[in-house]
């Protein structure tokens, strides 16, 4: 959706068709990375059985390659998203990993069409990657920063 809406940006003409089934051509595409997002990690809570701590476990492990354990998971709020188009229900958790937590290269699978990084953002430079907009994220991502920044930065040891 954010590659086709930087293409629309781009190139209008692309969209101006009548004809919904045979958008038109594009002759320059625009390149991939265009269409990338900075997310935190997450997943479908679609495992009946599991609570949504142990999902979330798992997500983290699948995506970014840490073992946390889901007593470790500190649930932060709930809110929703996309309350015009699907009203999802997102629960942010909050957990503290280590490297000797990694146990994996994460990245998610690709199977399922996740293509996934693993960005670290230093803590200086935080709030200035929530609000850049130059760089396409999410609303979770800076409620998140936001959060740390409210609620465990001011609790760390000054360098």
């Amino acid at each position: 959706a954010v590659y086709m809406c930087e293409v629309e940006r781009h190139s209008p003409q692309v969209f101006q068709s009548q004809d919904k089934e045979n958008l038109g051509h594009l002759e320059d595409p625009l390149p991939a990375v265009v269409g990338v997002t900075y997310e935190l990690c997450a997943g479908i809570v679609d495992k009946p059985g599991l609570s949504i701590e142990e999902i979330a476990r798992e997500e983290v492990l699948e995506e970014c390659g840490y073992c946390v354990r889901a007593a470790d998971l500190r649930k932060i709020t709930s809110y929703r998203s996309g309350v015009g188009l699907t009203g999802s229900r997102h629960t942010l958790f909050y957990a503290e990993v280590t490297d000797q937590m990694k146990t994996g290269e994460g990245g998610g699978q690709p199977e399922e069409g996740e293509l996934i990084q693993v960005v670290e953002i230093p803590l200086e430079d935080s709030m200035k990657f929530a609000f850049d907009e130059s760089l396409p994220k999410t609303p979770g991502v800076i409620l998140g920063f936001v959060w740390f920044q409210s609620n465990i930065a001011p609790n760390l040891p000054k360098k």
